[in-house]
């Protein structure tokens, strides 16, 4: 009962359920997609597997090595669709919070509901825009896993710092030495027709 109950109050084991509901079946794809170490996410798994949340499939591969892979019950499956609309409210009441401007309020929010916001963000449940302008806005700082989370999905919408706008302006470089192709000569090559074959 109590590791059930622990189950319920950690972002990180939601986190790599989701992961396993989306296909990652090896602990080392759920490491990477999660930002979790290998060995906590062994032993969420682990947990997961006590509890019939997920199940283990241990298969052989070449030259007999086992291949462990994972897959989400359907016990799992409605656990975590429970917590995801739990997880989406929570998300839309901050929306609405921010939007009113009342500081406070999103303060307080942060306060009581901080420790879930990985989960969102790494669940698309949260736009990673919106949490960084929410962020900026209460000049508030990211903890390592919301930093992990965002890390590389702001910056690809073309939204960076004023100091990378600053960077680029003076560099002069418009990036077109990156694709220069040295002078070759690529005519010639025909990709199509496979009649002769």
């Amino acid at each position: 009962m109590s590791s059930e109950r622990r189950f319920n109050e950690s972002p990180n084991h939601f986190m790599v359920l989701d992961a396993i509901a989306r296909g990652m079946k090896k602990i080392d794809s759920i490491s990477k997609v999660t930002k979790l170490s290998k060995d906590e996410v062994e032993l969420i798994v682990n947990d997961l597997v006590t509890q019939k949340i997920l199940i283990k499939n241990v298969k052989k591969g070449f030259f007999g090595n086992k291949k462990v892979e994972f897959h989400i019950a359907e016990t799992g499956m409605k656990i975590l669709n429970s917590k995801k609309q739990e997880l989406a409210e929570k998300s839309e009441r901050l929306q609405q919070l921010y939007e009113s401007g009342d500081r406070s309020q999103v303060q307080s929010f942060m306060d009581s509901n901080r420790m879930w916001i990985p989960m969102m963000l790494f669940s698309g449940i949260m736009n990673m825009m919106f949490f960084a302008s929410m962020m900026s806005f209460m000049g508030m700082g990211m903890n390592p896993a919301e930093s992990a989370m965002t890390e590389g999905q702001v910056d690809q919408t073309g939204a960076g710092t004023a100091e990378d706008a600053g960077a680029t302006a003076d560099s002069g470089d418009t990036g077109a030495s990156e694709m220069d192709t040295g002078g070759g000569d690529f005519g010639g090559f025909d990709a199509g027709g496979f009649g002769d074959f």
